[in-house]
């Protein structure tokens, strides 16, 4: 695909080829994560919760973050799993926002990446009770003493209950800003992964 400037994003055929273009701006540009993602999810009741995390992996096949499976999005992603994300690139005066089903990626890839982390980060995924009450800081030190200590020689194994999960978006939609708030926006959409996208240009 031709680079596009920002006058000519809404041209683009499909979704993927422009994110990476945005994404590789950002990363060269924004100051502080820019692999930074908005995950919102929602429980059974659809009753809706948002968190940033840290975006670690996208390919045509979705985007991935890893999280312990027993915490709140885990819990939210069992019970209904679809989710949506948001990139704001402030810098760039760029968002994109995309949503869809969710899937675990394999275990293989979830150890894959787990085995990349810092040895002090895969102790505290054993530490960390993630959104589950904590008595007190000295209790979560008291935690990462004690895993320390147990896995003081040799590798950490991956908790069974750490792992990725890949949003598969359904839609994807890209947003510029523009002067007195008359935006650019552009929406890719289709009724399910692997079909082919269809384009809209909307009202700011």
């Amino acid at each position: 695909m031709n680079a596009l400037t920002s006058s000519d994003f809404v041209e683009a055929a499909e979704p993927f080829d422009l994110f990476s273009q945005w994404f590789e701006d950002a990363k060269a540009k924004e100051l502080n994560d820019p692999e930074a993602m908005v995950v919102a999810t929602a429980n059974a009741d659809g009753l809706p919760d948002a968190r940033m995390v840290l975006m670690k992996e996208w390919s045509p096949e979705g985007f991935v973050f890893y999280t312990n499976a027993e915490s709140a999005k885990g819990r939210q992603l069992a019970e209904n799993p679809k989710a949506a994300g948001l990139f704001h690139w402030k810098s760039l005066r760029r968002q994109v926002r995309l949503r869809g089903p969710v899937e675990p990626v394999s275990e293989a890839e979830s150890d894959a990446y787990y085995d990349s982390r810092p040895r002090d980060s895969r102790i505290g995924a054993w530490a960390s009770q993630q959104s589950r009450p904590l008595e007190s800081r000295f209790a979560l030190e008291k935690a990462v003493a004690s895993y320390a200590a147990k896995y003081a020689i040799g590798e950490i194994p991956r908790p069974p209950y750490w792992r990725g999960f890949r949003i598969k978006p359904v839609a994807m939609e890209f947003w510029q800003d523009r002067p007195f708030r008359l935006h650019d926006r552009v929406r890719f959409f289709r009724e399910a992964p692997g079909q082919d996208w269809r384009k809209e240009r909307l009202y700011p």
